[in-house]
């Protein structure tokens, strides 16, 4: 019997901008997620808890989001509040080539359609 995937809790921070020049820990988005050995996001290993990916979305002024991590037909990864509609998806920029290590930086397609980019803060074991 193979064990089930270590899930990770991944951080995110909003990167600099022109909003926020020194960044943002207040802004971004904490999610669990299966990592390979390398750091990159483990499909395979998603499909079999899928269930527990979830994803908090914090920013001030604005309630706290709780969504799903999804990866999607063609390989794209994003965070889906509503499954039963695509509209409401946050896609990340290409995902599945990104190492999830502190230090390195990903980028979302928000709901307001605004592309930011944000540095992953922290990465530690889930279970």
């Amino acid at each position: 019997m193979t064990p089930p995937p270590n899930l990770q809790r991944i951080r995110l921070e909003l990167a600099r901008d022109h909003d926020f020049p020194e960044g943002s820990r207040e802004r971004g988005y904490e999610f669990a997620a299966p990592l390979d050995d390398t750091g990159h996001l483990d499909a395979a290993a998603w499909k079999k808890v899928r269930e527990r990916c979830r994803v908090r979305r914090f920013w001030p002024g604005e309630a706290t989001e709780i969504c799903h991590l999804v990866h999607k037909r063609g390989g794209a990864w994003a965070v889906d509040y509503d499954p039963n509609s695509d509209a409401d998806d946050e896609t990340g920029f290409k995902l599945s080539s990104h190492k999830f290590v502190p230090g390195e930086y990903v980028s979302f397609k928000e709901h307001d359609g605004v592309m930011r980019t944000f540095r992953v803060a922290a990465v530690y074991d889930l279970d």
